[in-house]
């Protein structure tokens, strides 16, 4: 009981210790959107006891203190960003303006990077979240600061997944509001950020697409006026110009007319009262006229009405963003750009609440007199503070909100602002102390009096009260005085006259009148109006003239006219305003992000097609204004789009990039433009690059898809212009069509690995394509299935009896835990499958493979130079182990392209089919004692036999018409074959070589003549395993770490050796050379070796 007691009390004591401990420990990361606003919060929640030290930033400072989270005290970390830490961009190539075809830019990939102006402040995130238990975003509370916080929250938890994230919501840098806002901490709105997303998307899209359009082709067609210019399209900005340019037409359109009124004056003494004609103006002279000789006639004028009503002078609601812009642009003369850019310094001092706001109406939550109190010290207008205390806090609330932000006003008061930062501040508080005051208060009077019938009238005003007038200088309200008159009461006008006037045009937009008509049209948000209007004003599309009006600049006239000419909404409101409202929706979570996005490029899309359909009204629009006549060479993509052959409705795009996953492959022209070569567009970020040979000339790309790769592997087409690949590929016409990722053979001929084409998920590819039924792997080109692929036949050999069929997995790295658990049990890795000695009885071959020793110092040497060898051969081995029954192609097949020939059916063996290796491989491979291969009496048979199965071969006869008609070819003769093929000529000289091997000079291949296509010596290796190729001698490459793949057995090598020899009558000497075995005598015809020009058996059909 006493040691149980004692176990009580130290636990007692541990637990609190760690309780201290983790009191102690709780660190938190704080960030906010700017430097001054980081340093204003940490500020309050330290009570002024933070210290400051340095980032990597010099402009972001990092702020220590202590404080209180949720109840416990905790470290924190204040630092900051500069607005947007990440940019949204396209990938590669696709950032070169005259690579691509602006149309593509629709659907490019883009990603966000960090660029290197902000890559300190990265840096610092990095290296301070690292300490931290916890993140708080202190960014704006608005779209954008929440983009930005998960900005900063994608950052961070790349270093730091399992952070926990939290959300400060304030409207105002206040003591109270950051404390209160600490204390209430809330999660990140992830909608809030989505539409941000989805608007960057679509405007970097379309802006992009278009802006390079009609950039490139405005500088070419006007060279004098437009060569150094950016015409640059934006889906706010274009609508914006729209409204200064329909006035401005407006205004040119209009024609004057001449109109004619009445007027009375009655004067006495000082005072003369003037009465409007109640029928205002007439436009035709003679009636007016008329009228007149009729008053004048009676000029006696009788009061018939005389009304006196209490008149009000309302007050201001409280200041929202865009009334803020408005008012500053009307009575300060500041723009909207400089507005906001003032506010917003205000903010971060916690000098006014947060200046981006659609609010105009004040919560009951808002302790409104403390915040009058502050202003009654004031010199100015402290008085008028005391009185508006008096009456009590009364504001007139408007009828908006954003629930987010109170109305723009003052939270404290300073003095020692100067220049339009405090004409600013004064306008803030200035109409927040109106706005909480009363409306001003006087009397109207209104006379009606009648002179010959005809109605005329007179208006006084007399104030009573001024209260909101007498802070608020911004607006005016004069008093009216006429003289006293009573109804009935007779008198003589001192004048009656008629007045001619003409109309006038209306006024040039000013930047007020353009902020409210882009509210009115839903066109940008209140955050986003001042920036819209300062991007087309630097673009030169509008400028400003005298008191602040704006007009269109010639371009900017030109591209309005344009547009408008080839019948697109483009330069008209109602496209954005949509998109605006669907944002909102995505906001409020009623619309997928996604969804809206593709709605909307789809919209601008046909909206491009328009604009390339119809430009050369937008041509002619712009040479009308510049006054330049166009230049007449209109192949704009030819002079501008380089290193693509595109046309509208050309497919350059191969498949997905394997190996960075971002971009397309595609089919470009060297810059030397002798040749081709497919690159990824994500270059430089991707250097993947297949190069093609010199021989391939015409080079496309097709719109049909591989079956067997799936839709989204197009199909290359090209030209041999070499014999040697004309025969080699069957393709008498030279056109050659393939898949890079089906067609070995080409892949192996023009040195392409397949990750290059294909992923392979670190080496062991994974297995199949999307189309493709579970385990089947094609054992031919499915473009070219008279492929005879040996290297597939000698993996087939070398498998293991009975394997069980391993389940289809991707491949990962050497080592990975992901591996096929199954495969692992049979052979741990390719050099015991080379090394260890099999036992027939299957019982104990997995014990024996696992438990095997390697014996072979050439061959250990072998495999710890090349760790990712035995990877490779497991890939292939996966492939073989998978192999389903699968239909193969018929011979007419061996003819490449359909132009080529016809196709008939004469042939028996049209239809042929490959086994499963594990269900049949006991028929296919035979014995061991089967094999005699390297025997006298295999080299003395003259019967053919199939390399797939050591089974006599069938000998067929090509009956179709061409230039293989008539010649001799040999297929496997089971009633399920092998992909065995082989031609009859080169069973001869394969023959030929076999029957005077033995009488050859004995001139052994020196290992160094041989080399990889690294081009380096390879390295000599044997087979040790039990099997039909045990104790065969093979090359492979010698690298240790970046094998190039090279594979070839010596006993081929030594074969082809020798028939050069023997073509050629070269004795043997005692010293050979690679350069020796490497002159190969080749047909002059058909590029075959064993026979010449004169006796070649394709001699007819080639010259034809």
């Amino acid at each position: 009981m006493l040691r149980f007691i004692k176990c009580l009390a130290y636990s007692n004591i541990y637990c609190r210790k760690y309780s201290q401990q983790i009191n102690v420990n709780m660190k938190y990361l704080n960030v906010a959107e700017k430097n001054d606003a980081a340093k204003t919060i940490a500020g309050f929640l330290s009570n002024g006891t933070s210290t400051r030290r340095e980032g990597y930033s010099v402009y972001n400072k990092i702020y220590d203190f202590e404080t209180e989270v949720s109840g416990r005290k905790s470290k924190m970390v204040m630092t900051s960003v500069s607005g947007h830490l990440l940019q949204l961009e396209f990938v590669g190539i696709y950032r070169r303006w005259k690579e691509v075809d602006p149309q593509v830019l629709f659907t490019a990939p883009v990603q966000k990077t960090c660029q290197e102006n902000f890559q300190p402040i990265l840096r610092t995130l990095e290296r301070e979240v690292r300490s931290c238990n916890g993140l708080i975003i202190w960014t704006d509370c608005d779209r954008e600061g929440e983009n930005i916080g998960y900005e900063i929250i994608g950052v961070c938890r790349k270093v730091k997944p399992s952070i926990k994230v939290y959300r400060a919501v304030f409207s105002e840098i206040t003591k109270a509001s950051v404390r209160r806002a600490l204390h209430e901490l809330k999660e990140p709105n992830k909608r809030l950020s989505d539409a941000v997303d989805v608007r960057t998307e679509l405007d970097l899209r379309t802006g992009a697409a278009i802006t390079r359009f009609q950039t490139m082709r405005l500088q070419r067609l006007f060279p004098e006026k437009i060569a150094d210019k950016l015409i640059s399209y934006g889906s706010c900005q274009i609508p914006t110009l729209g409204f200064v340019a329909e006035r401005y037409k407006e205004i040119e359109a209009f024609v004057s007319e001449p109109f004619w009124k009445l007027k009375v004056l009655h004067t006495i003494g000082d005072l003369t009262v003037d009465f409007l004609w109640a029928r205002n103006r007439l436009f035709d002279k003679a009636a007016c006229e008329d009228y007149l000789l009729l008053c004048l006639a009676d000029p006696k004028a009788k009061v018939i009405d005389v009304i006196t009503k209490i008149k009000h002078k309302w007050r201001p609601t409280p200041l929202d963003t865009v009334e803020m812009e408005k008012l500053s642009s009307r009575k300060l003369k500041i723009s909207a750009k400089e507005t906001m850019t003032i506010a917003e310094k205000l903010y971060s001092k916690g000098i006014i609440s947060y200046p981006r706001t659609e609010t105009n109406q004040f919560s009951k939550d808002i302790d409104l007199r403390s915040l009058i109190e502050q202003f009654t010290a004031h010199p100015d207008w402290g008085t008028f503070a005391q009185r508006v205390n008096e009456w009590g806090a009364n504001p007139r609330n408007g009828n908006k909100s954003d629930q987010a932000h109170p109305p723009i006003h003052p939270t404290k008061l300073v003095t020692d602002l100067h220049g339009n930062d405090a004409r600013v501040y004064e306008l803030i508080c200035r109409h927040f102390l109106a706005c909480v005051s009363k409306d001003g208060v006087g009397s109207e009077t209104v006379v009606n009096i009648s002179v010959a019938g005809e109605v005329f009238t007179a208006t006084g005003l007399c104030i009573h009260e001024r209260n909101y007038l007498d802070i608020y200088i911004y607006e005016k309200w004069n008093a009216k005085q006429i003289h006293k008159y009573e109804r009935g009461q007779l008198f003589e006008p001192t004048e009656i006259s008629m007045q001619e006037g003409a109309t006038t045009a209306p006024p040039l937009l000013t930047e007020a009148d353009l902020i409210a008509l882009m509210e009115k049209h839903g066109i940008g948000t209140d955050a986003t109006h001042a920036e819209h209007i300062n991007t087309i004003k630097e673009r030169g599309y509008i400028g400003v003239v005298d008191k602040g009006c704006l007009v269109p600049g010639v371009i900017g006239m030109g591209l309005y006219e344009g547009y408008d000419a080839m019948n697109l909404t483009l330069a008209k409101p109602t496209l954005r305003a949509e998109f605006e409202s669907d944002l909102k929706d995505v906001c409020t979570g009623k619309k997928d992000p996604k969804v809206v996005l593709d709605e909307q490029i789809q919209k601008y899309q046909e909206a491009y097609t328009q604009i390339t359909e119809k430009v050369t009204s937008m041509d002619n629009k712009i040479a009308l204004r510049i006054n330049e006549n166009p230049t007449k060479n209109d192949n704009w993509k030819d002079n501008n789009v380089k290193n693509q052959n595109i046309t509208n409705n050309s497919i350059t795009e191969l498949f997905q990039c394997p190996k960075c996953s971002m971009a397309p492959l595609t089919l470009r022209q060297k810059k030397s433009s002798k040749g081709h070569f497919i690159g990824c567009m994500n270059f430089p970020d991707c250097k993947n690059a297949i190069w093609l040979p010199e021989e391939c000339v015409e080079p496309r790309i097709l719109p049909e898809s591989c079956q067997h790769c799936g839709p989204n592997v197009k199909l290359i087409k090209f030209k041999f212009n070499s014999l040697y690949y004309k025969n080699i590929f069957n393709a008498p016409t030279g056109w050659y069509t393939s898949c890079l990722r089906c067609d070995q053979h080409l892949r192996d001929l023009f040195n392409i690995n397949l990750e290059q084409v294909k992923s392979t998920g670190g080496i062991v590819g994974i297995i199949g394509d999307a189309i493709t039924p579970a385990g089947v792997v094609p054992l031919v080109s499915p473009r070219n299935p008279n492929i005879n692929r040996a290297s597939e036949s000698s993996v087939n050999i070398l498998k293991k009896r009975n394997m069980s069929k391993p389940k289809v997995v991707s491949g990962t790295k050497k080592g990975s835990k992901n591996k096929n658990t199954e495969i692992q049990s049979t052979h741990k890795n390719i050099r015991t499958f080379f090394t260890s000695a099999l036992n027939n009885e299957h019982s104990k071959s997995l014990e024996r493979l696992d438990n095997a020793a390697v014996s072979n110092a050439a061959l250990d040497e072998f495999f710890d130079s090349n760790d990712d060898f035995d990877e490779i051969i497991s890939k292939v081995d996966i492939q073989n182990e998978n192999r389903a029954d699968v239909q193969a192609p018929c011979i007419d097949s061996l003819f490449t392209d359909k132009e080529d020939y016809v196709s008939t059916e004469n042939y028996a063996t049209a239809t042929r089919f490959v086994n499963k290796i594990d269900l049949n491989f006991d028929n296919n491979i035979p014995d061991l004692q089967d094999f005699p291969w390297g025997t006298g009496e295999y080299k003395r048979s003259t019967m053919n036999k199939c390399s797939g199965c050591n089974q006599k071969a069938k000998q067929c006869t090509v009956k179709k018409e061409g230039p293989n008609r008539g010649k001799l070819f040999y297929v496997c003769a089971k009633a399920k074959p092998c992909n065995f093929f082989q031609w009859d000529d080169d069973v001869d000289v394969a023959r030929h070589t076999s029957l005077h091997e033995d009488s050859l000079p004995k001139c052994p291949l020196q290992t160094e003549s041989i080399k990889c296509s690294c081009g380096i010596a390879a390295s000599s290796l044997i087979v040790r395993k039990e099997g039909p190729n045990k104790s065969r001698e093979f090359y492979t490459c010698s690298k240790r770490h970046a094998s190039c793949g090279f594979f070839k057995w010596k006993d081929e090598a030594l074969r082809q050796g020798a028939i050069d020899e023997i073509s050629q009558g070269v004795q043997c000497s005692g010293n050979r050379t690679s350069k020796d075995f490497a002159q190969k005598r080749k047909c002059g015809l058909c590029r075959q070796e064993g026979h010449t020009r004169l006796k070649c058996p394709r001699k007819s059909g080639l010259q034809n």
